[in-house]
This record gives C-alpha cells, structure tokens and sequence, in this order.
C-alpha cells in the first residue's frame, strides 16, 4: 500500500481471491462463447438441407458413340463423316422399327472400397433399382476397385452382390487396379471375374494389429482398469497388460474368420486350390489367372467395348451426398474404426 502527498487518498489492491474469481470467470465466458459459436455453426449448415440422394442411368453405348462422332469429325474427311452419322441414323431408325425382342441390357455399377466399405449404402440401392427390372437375359457388371477392410463392413458389400446372383442374373467384376481380401470377397461372388495383368487379386487372409501402451503407462505410474462381464468379452487390449491367454483367444478368433472367409471363397469358386490361394498372399492378374482365381484377363474398358455388341449398356450411379455436419462425424467415426480385416 502506498500513499501520495497531495492526495490522502489510499492506493489499495485487489484481493487475490477476487483475481482468481474475475479469471474464473472470463475462462467460463470464453468456454461459452466457443459452445454458442459451435452450435452456431451447426445451425447454420443444417438450414442448407440435406442434399437429396438420386438415382442416376447413363447410356454407355451413347456416350462411346459421342466420342466416336467427335473423334471423327476430327480426322476423317467431311464426305466420309457425313456417310457414317447418315448410315448409323439409318441402324438406329431401323433398330427402333425392329419387330426383333428387345437386346439385353448390361447394368454398370461402379465400386470404390476402403476400409469401413462405406459406399456399401450406395451400391445397396443401386442393386435394388436393378433388381426391380432386370432379367437372367440380361447382365450386371461391377467395376471393383476395394483393397479390403473390416469383416462385417466388406462382408455386407458381398452379400449385396449376392442378391444379383441369387436372382439368376449373371453377374461379372471387372477389376482394373486391386481387389485384395474383402475385395477378393466381393470379386468371388460373380458368375465371371475379369483382371488387368497387372491388377492385384487374392489376400485371402485376415489381420488384426493392436497397439499397446502398457509398458509407458506403468513407466510413468498410470494404472488402466478395466471390468467385464464375461471371460473373452475383451481379450487384447491397448492400455492393459495383455496376457498369452488373451493373445491365443484373439489368434483363435482370427483362425476362425479365416476359415469363414475360406468357405466363402469355395462356395462360389470351387476351381480354386484354397490350400495354395488362402495364404494371406496376393497375385498380380496374370498369375492370378493361373491360380483361377480370375477368368479372363482384360481391362474393364475392353470387356464393355466389346458388350456393346451384343447388349445396351447403362451405368447405374446411387449417390448419397453427405451435408457438412455429416462429413465432420463420418470421418471421426473413420479415424476410430477398429477390427481385424
């Protein structure tokens, strides 16, 4: 404390309980402030909508006959082009007026996998519209490009290819890039498998990796409790001391979605030599040709250009947009997914 001369006034100070109260309380208002902001945000995304989900046919074979027209205005002589759009109007015209049974048509689906097989919602719905109108004359193909992931999540996209099947409608995958463990899973349900040479098929295999943090966590003096009701209702753990009991438990697990994943397999590619192909081991499309675990090596380019022939292509697309709130939970949920695959 201290005085003035010319002012008797006395300078005092603030206690030291007030200060940690007046703290106490600009440490609330912020917290406050960043939840209102939040919830603020939400708000303001969800007033957007959600974007509607649609379903979407494209015809393939038109779309190659646009880049056939545009290619050759390109580089063929003006009187020549006429002569074809003139002679493939007539095919068309006289296609129409045909009193021939209509030609079958070959449904495209389109499936990129990872690891929680999230377009498995997509492709459920695309299977059901497909369903509704297709016959055993006509034909499915899927272009498959799923490097595996979670049992039940991979297995689910498996069973919606099974439904085409099941229906008698003959169901071929093209696999251009990859189609390894859940994708091999998905692969293995088709009538016909096609492969680039270079394509990678097989991984017939299951896998489970489990950090553990036991011993920094006792280095440092932190104890992790856990309570279960049931012998195996947990048996590796991340923060716990992990004994061989648990780890044989978690190993026996394993063995057994293996022999599942097998059984699978020989179910719908008996020509497959599983004690060679089940290994966990990959092939790449020319091998895995050899190994018959693929039937035919092309691309899936190839393979529709050449169906054009014979079949109307359509290319059927399920798209479900995601609103922003939605992204932000699907990729959390992403970084926590968990399970041998």
């Amino acid at each position: 404390m201290a005085t003035s001369p010319g002012n008797p006034t006395t300078v005092g100070f603030v206690p030291d309980a007030l200060v940690k109260y007046l703290l106490f309380l600009a440490q609330t208002a912020t917290v406050v402030l960043l939840v209102a902001a939040l919830l603020l945000l939400i708000a303001l995304l969800s007033r957007r909508g959600r974007p509607r989900s649609e379903l979407q046919v494209t015809d393939i074979g038109e779309r190659y006959q646009r880049l056939s027209r545009t290619l050759g205005a390109a580089v063929l002589p003006k009187r020549v082009f006429k002569a074809e759009l003139k002679a493939a109007k007539a095919r068309r015209k006289q296609a129409k007026a045909a009193t021939e049974p209509a030609r079958p048509r070959l449904f495209v689906i389109d499936f990129h996998g990872d690891l929680r097989a999230s377009r498995v919602a997509g492709l459920r719905e695309e299977v059901t519209a497909i369903l509704t109108l297709a016959t055993p004359a006509d034909e499915v193909v899927v272009r498959l490009e799923n490097p595996g992931g979670t049992v039940n999540d991979q297995g689910l996209a498996a069973s919606q290819l099974l439904r085409v099947r099941d229906r008698g409608i003959p169901l071929t995958v093209c696999v251009d890039t990859v189609a390894a463990s859940g994708g091999y899973m998905m692969a293995c349900v088709a009538n016909r498998i096609v492969a680039a040479p270079f394509a990678v098929i097989g991984s017939i295999g299951v896998v489970a990796q489990v950090p553990n943090f036991y011993r920094l966590l006792d280095r440092v003096g932190v104890d992790v409790e856990q309570f279960t009701g049931g012998e195996f209702k947990r048996t590796v753990t991340m923060f716990g001391e992990n004994t061989e009991a648990d780890r044989a438990k978690l190993t026996e697990q394993i063995h057994e979605i293996h022999d599942l994943f097998k059984d699978f397999v020989a179910a719908r590619r008996p020509q497959v030599d599983l004690d060679t192909v089940a290994t966990g081991e990959y092939w790449y499309g020319t091998r895995a040709l050899e190994l018959n675990l693929v039937d035919e090596l092309t691309t899936s380019d190839d393979y529709l250009l050449a169906a054009r022939e014979r079949a109307d292509l359509f290319e059927v697309s399920y798209s479900i947009p995601l609103s922003a709130v939605r992204r932000l939970t699907a990729a959390a949920t992403s970084m926590l997914g968990r399970g041998p695959h």
